[in-house]
């Protein structure tokens, strides 16, 4: 899930993978298992938001009698 949402933002940013983890300052090889575990932290998350100028939102969502509610 996350790692789609992190390739789409990496275009639309116009960065790679290799660009992103020398900002996150680890190795591109570590970066690329995390996407493909697709295996992240609230922590990365809101680092790759940081980097790439983007807003993170994380929410959980309620549906009760017919309604929807996010917490």
């Amino acid at each position: 899930m996350m790692e789609e949402k992190i390739k789409i933002l990496l275009i639309k940013t116009k960065m790679n993978v290799s660009q992103l983890a020398k900002a996150m300052e680890t190795s591109p090889q570590n970066l690329y298992n995390k996407l493909s575990r697709d295996n992240f932290s609230e922590k990365d998350l809101r680092e790759i938001a940081d980097i790439t100028g983007a807003e993170l939102e994380i929410n959980f969502v309620i549906s009760k009698d017919g309604k929807t509610e996010k917490i």
